[in-house]
């Protein structure tokens, strides 16, 4: 006996991994940017405490 899925089931399927995919891959894209975003305040932060003369530029 060979099982094979319908279409309305592989459309199914598909869209299911298409949602998982994309959930995961905002939830990765939003934990990186939060990361990236605490270091720049970080180094902003520590940059305010110890001022240093602005570079001029020619």
């Amino acid at each position: 006996m060979q099982k094979s899925f319908t279409l309305l089931q592989t459309i199914g399927i598909a869209g299911v991994f298409s949602v998982v995919s994309t959930w995961y891959g905002f939830m990765f894209g939003r934990e990186s940017a939060r990361k990236e975003l605490g270091e720049l305040i970080e180094s902003l932060r520590s940059s305010d405490s110890d001022p240093q003369p602005p570079s001029q530029h020619l």
